[in-house]
Order: C-alpha cells, then sequence, then structure tokens
C-alpha cells in the first residue's frame, strides 16, 4: 500500500513539473513502441473483418461446417450457405423428378454445388490455421504482452524515480539536520532501496528490448501471413474452376440432349441435328395447317395476323408440340409464323454466300438458259437448305393452283417470300437490305415457284412426321375416276389435283406431236432417268405456266461439272451439248404461243 502511495505521489509530481521524470527506453525502442501499438490495431480490424468473410463459423470442425443438417446447429455454428444450397437443390430436383429437365439440372447442379462447399470448407480451414490464427495471435496475445512488460517497466520506473526522490531528500536532511546519526541511517536504507528498483528496472528493460526487438525482426514474417492469404485464395479458386471445367462440358451436353431448343432464331442445321428431322418444324406444322385450311384463303402470307396470336403460335412451335388445332382457324396467322421462321433464320434458306450466284443467275438474259442458271445455282445449296426449299417450293406451287380464289399468283409469292428466303450480308438497315435485292429475288423466286416439278421432280411427303392428317383431295368436276394407281398418287404429299393430271396428258399429247413433226430429245433429269409425266419422277410443268410446255425436254447441266466450272462456263456447256434439241424446242414454243 505504501508503495503504491508512493508511485500516485511521484506521478503526480511528475505531472505537474515537480520532479524529474526517469526514461530508460533508448529512441529506436520507443519508435518500435508506437509502431507496435499501430500493428496491433490493424491487425485486430483486419483479424475481424477477415472471419466475417468466412461462410462457416471460426473455429468449427469441418463436420459441424459442411455436413449439419439444418442451417444452424443447436450450438449456434453456422453451415456454409453452399451446402444449404446444394441439399435445397438436390432435393428440389427430386421433388420436380427426372420428367422435368429444371429438376434432373438442378440435381446434377446441386452435386456440383456440394463439390464447391467442399473445396470452401477446406479452404477456411487453411485460412483459419495458417492466416487468421497467427495474426489472432498477434494481435491479441503477442503484442499484449510486449504492451504488458512496457506498463510494468513503467511502474518500476515509477518506483525508482519515488525512492530516488526521497533519498535525495533524505541526504538533504543530514546536512541540515542535527540526529545526523539516524538520518544517516535512514539514507543507507533508501540507497538499498534505489538500487534494488534499478536492478528491477533494468532486467524488465532488458526482457522489454529483447522482445521488442524480436517483434521488430519478425515483422517480415507477419508481412508473410497476407501473401498466405492470397496463395490460399489462389488456390481455392483454382481447385473451384477445376471443379466447374471438368463438370461443364458434361452439364452442358446432358443439357443439349434434355433440352428442345426453340426453332425460331436456330441455325437450321443444328435444329435439324437437334431434333432428327429433315424438314423444320415451323415449316411442316405451319405447311399442313394451311393445307388444310388455308389454300382458298385470298391475300395468303400477304395480309398480316394478330401480333397476340402470332407470338402465341411461335411459342407453340418452338415447344415442339403437335397440339395445334386452335390455329387452324387463323390462316393468316399460321402464314405470318412460316414467313417469322424463314426471316429469323441466321442464314437465309437460299443461303447469303451464294447470294451473288443467284444474283447472277437471274440477270442471264435467254429465259431457258436462265433457268438452267437457276437450277445450277440450287443445286449448290446444302443439303438441308435444298431438302427444306424443295418442300417449300413444292407447297408454293400448289398454293398456286387456287390463286384464282386466294390471289396468290407466284408473282405475288414471290414479292411477299422472297426478301424472307434469300438477302445479302452486307450492312445497312432491312429496309435498305430488301429495297436493293427484291427485285432481283422476285425474279429468283417467281420461276422456281412457276416450274418447281421442274427443279424438283422428286416426289415430296408434306406430312413428313407422321405429326398431321393430310387434308383430302380437292374435288374436281373434271377428274376421271381414279385407278389405283392415281388413287396413291393423291395421297402423296405432291398432289396437284385433277386438273393438273389433266394437264399433264394434254402436254404428253403435244409433246408426242411435237416429236412426230420434228424430233425432241427425251427430258433429262440428270440422273433420274428420264420419266414422262406417267412416270414416278417429275409431275410435269405448273399448270400456270402451260405457255412454257417445251421446258420438260430443256436439259438441265450435268451435276459433275458444276463444283469446277463457273456458271458462264457451265452454261456455255449445256448449251453447245443441247444447241439442236434447244433450237427445236424453242422453235415448238414460238408455234405454241
Amino acid at each position: 500500500m505504501k508503495k503504491q502511495f508512493n508511485r500516485m505521489k511521484q506521478l503526480a509530481n511528475q505531472t505537474v513539473g515537480r520532479a524529474e521524470k526517469t526514461e530508460v527506453l533508448s529512441d529506436d525502442l520507443l519508435q518500435i513502441e508506437r509502431r507496435m501499438e499501430l500493428v496491433r490495431v490493424v491487425s485486430h480490424n483486419t483479424h475481424k473483418k477477415m472471419v466475417s468473410c468466412l461462410q462457416g463459423h471460426i473455429g468449427a470442425e469441418a463436420e459441424k461446417r459442411h455436413s449439419v443438417p439444418r442451417l444452424y446447429t443447436g450450438n449456434g455454428q453456422k453451415k456454409l450457405p453452399l451446402t444449404a444450397l446444394s441439399q435445397a437443390m438436390v432435393e428440389g430436383g427430386t421433388q420436380l423428378g427426372e420428367d422435368s429437365s429444371i429438376g434432373k439440372m438442378m440435381e446434377v447442379c446441386g452435386e456440383v454445388e456440394n463439390r464447391l462447399a467442399t473445396e470452401l470448407m477446406q479452404h477456411e480451414l487453411q485460412m483459419e490455421k495458417e492466416v487468421l490464427d497467427p495474426i489472432s495471435q498477434l494481435a491479441e496475445v503477442e503484442i499484449p504482452n510486449i504492451l504488458k512488460q512496457r506498463k510494468q517497466l513503467a511502474k518500476l520506473v515509477l518506483d525508482y524515480d519515488s525512492a530516488r526522490a526521497r533519498w535525495l531528500q533524505a541526504t538533504k536532511s543530514i546536512i541540515s539536520g542535527t540526529n545526523t546519526q539516524a538520518l544517516t541511517a535512514k539514507a543507507d536504507l533508501l540507497k538499498e532501496e534505489v538500487d534494488e528498483a534499478m536492478n528491477k528496472v533494468e532486467l524488465c528493460k532488458d526482457q522489454l528490448a529483447a522482445d521488442m526487438y524480436s517483434f521488430f525482426s519478425k515483422e517480415g514474417d507477419y508481412a508473410h501471413y497476407f501473401i498466405t492469404l492470397l496463395e490460399a485464395q489462389a488456390d481455392y479458386h483454382r481447385k473451384s474452376l477445376s471443379v466447374l471445367e471438368s463438370v461443364l462440358p458434361a452439364i452442358r451436353a446432358q443439357q443439349d440432349s434434355w433440352m428442345e431448343k426453340p426453332a425460331f432464331g436456330t441455325a437450321l442445321d443444328d435444329h435439324l441435328k437437334r431434333s432428327g428431322r429433315e424438314i423444320a418444324v415451323p415449316m411442316e406444322a405451319c405447311v399442313m395447317m394451311l393445307l388444310e385450311t388455308g389454300m382458298k384463303e385470298e391475300g395468303l402470307f400477304r395480309i398480316a395476323a394478330g401480333a397476340s396470336k402470332l407470338k402465341k403460335l411461335k411459342a407453340a412451335l418452338d415447344c415442339s408440340t403437335s397440339q395445334l388445332e386452335e390455329f387452324y382457324s387463323d390462316p393468316h396467322a399460321v402464314a405470318g409464323a412460316l414467313k417469322s421462321y424463314l426471316r429469323e433464320l441466321p442464314d437465309p434458306l437460299m443461303t447469303s454466300q451464294l447470294y451473288d450466284e443467284w444474283i447472277q443467275a437471274s440477270s442471264v438474259s435467254d429465259p431457258d438458259k436462265r433457268l438452267q442458271a437457276l437450277w445450277l445455282v440450287c443445286d449448290k445449296l446444302p443439303k438441308n437448305n435444298r431438302n427444306n426449299l424443295r418442300y417449300l417450293v413444292k407447297f408454293l406451287a400448289r398454293l398456286a393452283q387456287d390463286s384464282e380464289t386466294n390471289k396468290m399468283t407466284p408473282s405475288n409469292m414471290a414479292i411477299v417470300l422472297g426478301p424472307n428466303l434469300l438477302w445479302a450480308k452486307t450492312e445497312g438497315s432491312l429496309a435498305e437490305m430488301a429495297a436493293a435485292t427484291s427485285v432481283h429475288v422476285v425474279a429468283i423466286i417467281e420461276p422456281i415457284i412457276q416450274h418447281a416439278d421442274w427443279f424438283f421432280p422428286e416426289d415430296v411427303e408434306f406430312n413428313v412426321s407422321g405429326m398431321f392428317v393430310m387434308p383430302p383431295p380437292a374435288a374436281s368436276n373434271h377428274s376421271s375416276p381414279p385407278d389405283a394407281d392415281c388413287s396413291v398418287e393423291r395421297k402423296r404429299s405432291s398432289m396437284l389435283g385433277a386438273d393438273a393430271d389433266t394437264a399433264r396428258k394434254d402436254n404428253s399429247l403435244k409433246l408426242r406431236d411435237g416429236a412426230a413433226a420434228a424430233p425432241t430429245p427425251v427430258p433429262q433429269r440428270n440422273g433420274s432417268g428420264g420419266g414422262g409425266p406417267s412416270g414416278t419422277g417429275s409431275m410435269g410443268p405448273s399448270p400456270h405456266m402451260m405457255r412454257r410446255e417445251p421446258l420438260m425436254s430443256l436439259k438441265r447441266p450435268s451435276r459433275a461439272s458444276v463444283p469446277e466450272l463457273t456458271v458462264d462456263q457451265q452454261l456455255a456447256a449445256a448449251d453447245s451439248s443441247s444447241s439442236s434439241s434447244s433450237s427445236c424446242d424453242l422453235d415448238t414454243e414460238s408455234t405454241a404461243l
């Protein structure tokens, strides 16, 4: 108690300046002391923020971080959010079942999240061991212990100053006092107290200096904790990335196999490959619906449909559903959906790669050579594009048979559909592109529709997938009772009706009469083995182009020469090989006209 009183008295005297204060630390130790205090504050704050970044509870074991069944355990320890997410996704996928693509994907991704949670758990455990614990030890143990020694030294110095002050006072009393012997004994006792206090100060000072210098020398090691933090984070992210990269390709492949992607806006080859079809779903569905209810509709493809109905139909076709009965009553919406599908293809059905060749072929002045040039370009189309173009053109040719009712002649169809079938990959607005190419495109599309059976002599089954009901043949007052072969032919998707059949018979008679007057070559279908109107190949020219009956004898250029020669060279070769027959055919055509 007396020692404590002396300390307080000495401190008060030093505070008011009546007593000197002994400074036992050197300047460098005082500088280390100031830095050490700042390091303690900074380390404490950093440790606190690091702990807040952890998703698990600090100090929790791995099992409690990762495998507890609830978000919080009874003792307040928190489970990793990724683990909770993983469990929720797996449980949700189980509830949705394997029939749901979302359910299957949630289960797969839930397992991946569980693996990521495991990596995160290991990362946080490593962070605690190699970063958080050392920083906490520095801020909460090592530096406070040194500061505690500093306070102890301050107390010892205060005791020393107090003892020294009392000894000096006793020494002065001996000089001026009368009881010299007693005062001298007291002074000797105080001298011993001063010496003892000084020894304690020196011991504490040496220990403190050693700890301070040790701290200063280890400052680089303390700084390495933060490098370890970054290295641990980099290692965690690398492992997490490795997990994701190892599973993402398989997950994407599963998604592609599970998901029916939209047909609108998807490349034709991708859609056909994914759906395992030859004809695009929107094209077949729209054609079958129009064959059922739209062939007599006036202004088909020209009159716009309601936006909401069109949007609904496109969404239904994107789902590849066959339940389309409600749309049969709106042929304009069906025609609009077909136009929209063609327009939204990333590459036009007739391919922008062949755009220049299409334009060059349409610019040939001679009608027959122009058709031959168009056929050459058409023959260069990729298989999927050609099959779908043939399917569409055959339908349009059939639609043109009812042009007196629906007002959609080949020319009108070429005007409204042409810009959706062929366009150039050039810069500019859609309106500018359409204005620049509309005239050329019409000159390309119209003759292809007019001579659909010459360009595509193969029969087309419109109901390719068998998902739709084929409409019955159109009744005609001029049709003769069908025989067995004719009945089978009418069931095919390339059915032209009884009027077209009569036109083909008349055409055959005229060709035979022409052959009697002048030799006319047998029509060449370039590998199809010939075959006249009564054969199983071409159905003959369109009924709307009866004035061009001699077209049946127009030779197609050889396919073998297509990849090696330019269009002009191929035309020249075809013209030289059929000059005699072509001149005879053209004379016959002039006579017919």
